[in-house]
């Protein structure tokens, strides 16, 4: 008795697994080696996913406090010449190469060609140093200039500025001695006075001696006064929150 041709189905049913094997197989190979994509959440992804280093992040720097002006002021253009009883020619001016500039003619108010006078200052006389130097009874008589140094600088200096001579012209410190000023060419100039005025005494005077008491007070610093002085010595009091004048 011959058997029965056996079924085929079977095989085709081993064949139909064995192309959903090969399918897989093939999807797998795909999908390993294509690029993954953003925020997968396959296992496949998870496992060959590489951790990341952690990012230190560095603090910004804090920024760095301002100082206020009217008790650490800035350095300005202010010479530093160490001067007793001298006049040094720290600048070389020429005639009629400087012009003073003017406030307020009425009130006698001027001001030095910058360029010209610039203003210097002792560097022996600090805040550290005061109290034995400007805050001194006799200090400025001890530092200034005889008349036969000042003289001939004075008719120097009149001409550097294009000026005539005049008796109330005074030849004047831009940053006064009382302030630790140098007595040399860069501080030192032919200051107009109003022409009413009877004498070389003008308005700066006052304003260099109230800031004079405010830095022997320890009101102002020296540093400040210095440098508003010869900044606008018409408006040093108000910088300095001084009674005006």
């Amino acid at each position: 008795m011959t058997n029965p041709t056996p079924k085929r189905w079977p095989l085709i049913t081993l064949g139909a697994v064995s192309v959903v094997v090969v399918l897989l197989v093939i999807v797998g190979v795909a999908s390993n080696g294509a690029e993954p994509t953003h925020g997968s959440s396959s296992p496949a992804a998870a496992l060959s996913a590489k951790p990341t280093a952690a990012i230190a992040l560095t603090p910004a720097p804090a920024p760095k406090p301002t100082r206020s002006p009217a008790t650490h002021p800035a350095q300005t253009g202010l010479r530093q010449v160490h001067t007793v009883r001298t006049e040094p020619m720290d600048i070389n001016l020429t005639a009629g190469q400087c012009r003073i500039r003017t406030v307020n003619a009425v009130a006698g108010d001027f001001l030095p060609d910058p360029a010209c006078t610039p203003g210097a200052v002792d560097p022996a006389v600090t805040e550290a140093t005061i109290g034995t130097t400007i805050c001194v009874s006799g200090y400025t008589a001890s530092v200034r200039p005889p008349t036969s140094v000042t003289g001939p600088a004075k008719v120097a200096s009149l001409a550097d500025y294009g000026m005539a001579p005049s008796p109330t012209t005074e030849y004047d410190h831009l940053v006064p001695l009382e302030l630790g000023g140098a007595s040399s060419v860069s501080n030192l100039w032919p200051e107009p006075n109003t022409s009413t005025a009877k004498g070389v005494n003008n308005p700066k005077d006052a304003v260099e001696t109230a800031l004079k008491k405010a830095v022997c007070a320890h009101e102002v610093q020296l540093l400040a006064a210095q440098n508003a002085v010869a900044s606008n010595w018409t408006t040093a009091e108000s910088v300095l929150g001084l009674a005006s004048r």
